[in-house]
């Protein structure tokens, strides 16, 4: 199965969990970011890849 450069594959959501926090994720289409409400952060998708390093994350307003 090949993935679009800009787009995200929902299934993997279920096999992602926030690298801080240990919790779920959501998934913000029109960032393309995964949100953890838990730890405040939104974790970039770059390429189709969620990029889960802490340092990446940016932190919610």
């Amino acid at each position: 199965m090949s993935v679009a450069p800009n787009s995200f594959d929902r299934r993997m959501l279920e096999a992602l969990i926030c690298p801080l926090t240990q919790t779920r994720l959501e998934y913000d289409a029109d960032a393309q970011e995964l949100i953890s409400r838990a730890a405040n952060l939104a974790f970039p998708i770059r390429n189709g890849i969620p990029v889960m390093l802490v340092d990446e994350g940016r932190v919610l307003e």
